[in-house]
């Protein structure tokens, strides 16, 4: 939910307004010296220093320090503490070589240039490196003529992002479609298709330039701040989000009800309204794990009303017993909050004597019209309006809401003039949501320590995962459009470590019933990090309020999401340990194919599924990208596809093409109402056969879901999955894991391997023969392990001669 579209920029308008010239005087740069401090260099130059220290062998850090002026320590982004890294310092001619034994940071003497190489091959040099521009400062690189960019943040301009010239400035783009250059997350992160990231560890708001000019440069631009950067390198992608999200953090684990469905409208009224639409859901058997009120919570009317933060006694009369009442149903209660207090609020008084507000010059509560109303902006960096904020996110808690929905917080009007109490409006704009977020779970940490919180937030900065943040792309038109752009969006967040990101189902702006589209966006759904329909009220978001046929598809595209809980669950796992994102690109697959590249309209799901979103209303047929080095099956029918090529897929009106790789194993679990009830005692384990596959591997994650830190604590179980293909013989292992604080249930698995287009001569459990049934039509084995708390299990098979070759 935001207001309408707003004009105000302010907090950038003097950095807009200047001119980008860049002057002269840092062409001259000269050498002085380098030595060796430990493992940090330090360069001297004709006007300053450059500080260079590893976080590791694939990690370091460069920071200019101009003359006259001193080191600004503070980070709001990294967290990382610099390792131990052994670092050697050798003089060559005219160079100086600084290495790791992983990045080499190479300086020229004459003319002055910093370069970075890993494992010998060159990454990225700085062109002019650090300079004053006409408004501030840059820090400008050297790119090759061919290297694809992403990053940037949240937008929607194509896979590859050079040749544009971004903003950093978190804004809102209310009712975007199908291209937005400026949104709510604006993040100073530069990734090369050369695989190295460069992060500017600076909030400020600035520009950072993709190239525009074709001049082969990519300048990173601000008014001034920290002129910090790392850079981060690997082998593959899957190092390089590792890197990144071990230096900035790692997202823990959300709640298990996180993956289930959502019901969700802008908004709620009453209590009567709410309670029917839980009951309707329960009653037409569409799964769902939480109800989210919209600021009705609040307040009978859209204006004049945000700041009061309780409920509306006339429309809600009993808050306590309603949440209540949906917790025994397994129905969690979210409530949005935002950090405006209008004037006309109860709370504004409040507000004002607790000094909690962002002030003017003079130290005044500063107070400026917006959409809702008269309002002043809760200063969460100072201490009272952190505390204020807290508290009453504690109330609400003890009242029962499990989950946190923070609006606005980019935040969406920001006087440029106003004061916060660590800097200006400019220097903290775009660390709000950050700061916010990061509010919520410390309050969490301190208070709750056993909880895992639900923090859903619409503007954030780099390591803003740390915090648990639920990133969503904003307030998207509900148009055709709107659905295309949001795979690009959400692939190009998990890149820079916010692998949440996810949209408003259905679309939200302007009341457009199309029920193709909603049937569409909501199966793409089922692949996205989060399944949450939203969206004005005209037209109903919830599929229980859609027609019958509309309601039927959504009620299969839910079901599914609920059974492939232990798959989805297993991915925030891995996001949880690596930093992977849940979606992964194309170019993850495969890093050289410059075609790869661009693509967004397939993507992965996870490290197996393969899913492309129908984007066209109308259409019969769908282009999909089959990666090379696989083999992909048709999740529905089981069609064989051979990777390495685009190809038009038909379509059906009930699902979105997805695929399977050869070797994969798939856990899937029964549907339930809600994931209170969910269980891995009894799951299906579909096993992907291809006789091109001689060893394929998988796993599910599993703990009781609410507990924070489970793994750390020893509270969980991990499930290891192997094949093996000898000639005719496929071997299909499992094995058990516990943490010391878990006990293993005994499970039953139905293990379905696709694939076995003969019926096998026998097939054993753990050495002895067991019955197992063939389906020739679906080429499909079926086998039964029964119930068993054992720690390893193995089934043989022995396979026709045509299934193994």
């Amino acid at each position: 939910m935001t207001s309408k579209p707003s004009r105000h920029f302010a907090g950038l308008a003097l950095l807009l307004a200047a001119s980008p010239a860049v002057l002269a005087q840092n062409l001259e740069r000269r050498f002085d010296s380098a030595t060796l401090h430990g493992n940090q260099l330090e360069v001297r130059t004709s006007d300053g220093q450059y500080l260079i220290k590893p976080y590791s062998t694939r990690i370091v850090e460069t920071t200019f320090v101009p003359a006259g002026q001193s080191v600004e320590p503070e980070s709001h982004a990294v967290v990382l503490a610099p390792a131990a890294v052994k670092a050697t310092l050798r003089n060559k001619g005219n160079t100086v070589e600084y290495a790791t034994g992983g990045l080499t940071v190479t300086i020229t003497r004459a003319p002055f240039q910093i370069a970075y190489a890993y494992k010998g091959r060159p990454l990225v040099a700085e062109k002019r490196g650090y300079g004053k521009t006409g408004y501030g400062e840059r820090i400008e690189f050297a790119l090759d003529g061919t290297e694809a960019l992403y990053g940037a943040g949240a937008r929607s301009v194509g896979m590859n992002r050079r040749g544009h010239r971004y903003t950093l400035f978190n804004k809102a783009d209310y009712g975007y479609s199908d291209h937005s250059e400026l949104m709510n997350f604006t993040m100073p992160l530069a990734l090369s298709s050369k695989r190295y990231l460069l992060h500017f560890d600076n909030p400020q708001t600035g520009y950072l330039d993709f190239d525009s000019k074709g001049d082969n440069s990519l300048t990173y631009e601000t008014a001034g701040g920290r002129k910090t950067y790392q850079v981060v390198a690997g082998d593959n992608w899957q190092d390089i989000i590792a890197g990144y999200t071990s230096l900035t953090g790692r997202q823990p684990m959300p709640p298990r009800w996180a993956f289930g469905n959502f019901a969700m409208r802008f908004g709620y009224h009453t209590e009567a309204e709410a309670r029917a639409t839980v009951d309707k859901f329960i009653a037409d058997d569409i799964p769902v794990d939480a109800i989210v009120f919209d600021l009705y919570w609040f307040g009978k009317t859209v204006k004049g009303t945000m700041g009061n933060l309780a409920f509306d006694q006339d429309n809600f009369p009993h808050p306590a017993q309603m949440i209540a009442d949906f917790k025994t149903k397994g129905v969690k209660t979210v409530l949005i909050t935002e950090p405006f207090i209008v004037d006309t609020s109860s709370r504004w008084q409040e507000a004002v004597q607790k000094h909690i507000l962002g002030t003017d010059a003079n130290g005044a509560p500063l107070a400026y019209d917006f959409y809702f109303g008269h309002t002043g902006l809760i200063d969460i960096f100072g201490q009272p309006g952190h505390d204020w904020f807290w508290n009453i996110y504690k109330g609400l808690h003890d009242m029962g809401v499990a989950g946190v929905w923070g609006d606005l917080g980019e935040p969406e009007v920001h006087p440029g003039s106003m004061r916060h109490a660590t800097g200006t409006a400019q220097q903290v704009h775009n660390i709000y949501g950050h700061q916010w977020a990061k509010l919520v779970a410390d309050g969490y940490r301190q208070d709750y320590p056993t909880e895992r919180p639900f923090i859903l937030m619409r503007a954030g900065y780099s390591g803003s995962q740390r915090f648990g943040m639920i990133p969503w792309s904003g307030d998207v038109d509900r148009s055709w459009g709107g659905l295309k752009s949001q795979p690009e969006i959400a692939l190009q967040m998990g890149m820079q470590g916010l692998a949440y990101m996810h949209s408003d189902l259905g679309g939200f702006a302007n009341p457009n019933l199309d029920n193709e589209l909603y049937t569409r966006w909501l199966q793409y759904g089922v692949f996205q990090p989060v399944f949450r329909p939203h969206a004005q009220e005209e037209v109903p978001s919830e599929p229980v309020y859609r027609d019958a046929p509309t309601k039927a598809l959504a009620r299969d595209a839910i079901r599914l999401r609920y059974r492939m809980l232990p798959y989805n669950y297993t991915l925030a796992f891995d996001n949880h340990q690596q930093g992977l994102p849940l979606m992964r690109p194309m170019l993850y697959e495969e890093p050289d194919n410059v075609q790869a590249r661009a693509i967004a309209s397939t993507y992965l799901w996870g490290k197996d599924f393969l899913v492309t979103p129908v984007t066209s209303k109308g259409a019969t047929e769908q282009q999909v990208w089959f990666p090379a080095h696989s083999v992909w099956f048709d999740f529905y029918t089981g069609q064989r596809q051979d990777g390495g090529a685009s190809r038009a897929v038909k379509l059906a009106p009930d699902h979105i093409p997805v695929y399977v790789r050869a070797g994969a194993f798939i856990p899937l679990a029964p549907v339930v109402q809600t994931t209170r009830d969910y269980t891995t005692k009894a799951i299906e384990l579909h096993y992907y056969h291809d006789h091109t596959v001689r060893s394929g591997e998988g796993k599910l994650y599993d703990d009781d879901g609410e507990t924070a830190q489970a793994w750390e604590q020893g509270k969980y179980e991990l499930l290891h999955f192997a094949s093996k293909l000898q000639g005719r013989a496929l071997t299909l292992s499992l094995s058990s894991e516990t943490g010391a604080h878990y006990q293993r249930p005994q499970r039953s698995i139905a293990l379905q391997v696709h694939n076995v287009g003969a019926k096998p001569p026998g097939v054993q459990l753990d050495g002895q023969a067991v019955d197992f049934a063939w389906d020739g039509a679906a080429r499909l084995l079926t086998v039964q392990l029964p119930a068993s708390d054992l720690a390893a299990r193995t089934v043989d098979i022995s396979l026709a001669a045509a299934d193994a070759h």
